[in-house]
């Protein structure tokens, strides 16, 4: 007798023996027992009665009908800040995901914050390491490193910062509208609503030890916040080499600057297909615990399959729609799809891929806790891998191999 196995073999060697109008083959769940819509035979199999909410599901067409090649189950590793409850004062707002809220998060935490022209996130600091992509407006940032160097410096769209664990700085929306951006912090639990603020400080702090420390009579102090203001209403800015030359006094600039224009950078792969931009410690020195990639892809493109040996990847869907798979061992596979304002998370050398399944450009970054990028291109591996030991793997000829992409492209273009 044949197995499921050989059957889904002479399937697929079938269908590759039909004339040149067959696309592909058909795959389906190899696995026992059998999964997916294709293996569902009774009438029952697939209807849904029960209580449902249409409008949100149609939002997740994979996991309604999810690939025929989906086996087991993993992590949930969708989130989105469209969902998340908004904390709004007068000057911003802001949002945030943390392990909490997306249990596989657990190396990073993200934070969606949109600031009005003016509104300040005040004087502030963190126990882990502060990293952010500017997405709409521009924006004014103010740190003091560890060395006792100023630096205060201007962003635009797809624009990065960055600033050390206890590394005290502020942000500040510029004209005509202010600034809205994702922050990362390298810890999956840590809190935007749970940061070290200045003004905290000053009213949980006697006023004759602020006279002592500032060396001003304590009555200077009579009028400051006994609250904290986290983000607050100020006005907007004004020359940035005024404010910097404000803050220089006696010190001495910072060896390396605390912003770095992603967006504006090389990209390290380019085609038709799509882009890919890094930073990471090697361009943007300052930034020792986390690297980024921004891809860009047009309708129909897809980021190949690839892996990343050395952290996990956060991902911020910026426009545009995708489907993800993510493989494990199991084996098991699943895919999730995206859009704009929503969270995607890989673990660590699981294999995955990310398609546009729009019509329109596909932008996201992903996020890592590491100082250097680094992937491993499946189609890059086994066109270095002996020929012949690959065909052996795949039941496939040599000469297929010779075919497939041998620079790790990065992205692909619709076939």
């Amino acid at each position: 007798m044949f197995s499921r196995r050989d059957l889904l073999a002479m399937s697929a060697a079938g269908a590759a023996m039909v004339g040149s109008s067959a696309q592909a083959a058909t795959f389906g769940n190899p696995d026992e027992p059998p999964q997916g819509a294709v293996n569902a035979k009774s009438p029952g199999s697939l209807s849904d009665p029960g209580p449902q909410d249409p409008d949100l599901a149609k939002h997740f067409p994979s996991a309604q009908t999810p690939p025929p090649t989906d086996v087991g189950g993993l992590p949930m590793d969708w989130a989105s800040f469209n969902n998340a409850p908004r904390r709004i004062q007068n000057g911003g707002w802001a949002r945030q995901v943390t392990v909490e809220d997306f249990a596989i998060s657990k190396e990073i935490s993200g934070v969606n914050m949109r600031l009005a022209a003016g509104g300040i996130r005040e004087l502030h600091w963190h126990q882990a390491a502060e990293w952010a992509i500017l997405t709409y407006g521009s924006c004014r940032v103010t740190v003091l490193d560890t060395q006792g160097r100023p630096y205060v410096g201007d962003l635009k769209v797809g624009d990065l910062w960055y600033f050390p664990p206890g590394a005290p700085h502020s942000l500040q929306g510029l004209g005509p509208d202010g600034c809205e951006f994702v922050i990362c912090f390298d810890d999956g639990h840590a809190n935007e609503f749970n940061t070290l603020l200045v003004t905290d400080w000053f009213a949980h702090t006697p006023p004759e030890v602020l006279a002592k420390n500032f060396g001003v009579p304590a009555d200077a102090f009579a009028k400051i916040p006994l609250h904290n203001r986290w983000i607050f209403q100020g006005t907007v800015p004004g020359d940035l080499a005024a404010d910097r030359a404000a803050v220089a006094k006696h010190a001495e600039a910072p060896p390396y600057p605390f912003v770095h224009s992603l967006g504006g950078s090389a990209p390290v792969k380019e085609s038709s297909a799509g882009s890919i931009r890094v930073a990471d410690s090697t361009t943007f020195k300052v930034a020792t615990t986390v690297a980024a990639a921004l891809v860009s892809m047009p309708p129909g493109a897809v980021r190949e399959m690839h892996w990343h040996p050395n952290a996990d990847e956060w991902q911020y869907y910026i426009k545009g729609k995708a489907r993800m798979t993510v493989f494990d061992t199991g084996p098991n596979a699943l895919t999730t799809d995206f859009g704009a304002g929503d969270i995607g998370y890989v673990r660590r050398n699981l294999g995955h891929y990310v398609e546009n399944v729009g019509d329109t450009e596909l932008q996201f970054v992903g996020v890592f806790r590491a100082p250097r990028y680094e992937e491993v291109s499946l189609s890059y591996w086994l066109t270095h891998t002996p020929p012949k030991l690959v065909a052996q793997h795949f039941n496939i000829d040599e000469k297929l191999i010779a075919q497939w992409p041998d620079n790790s492209p990065g992205v692909m273009p619709k076939s």
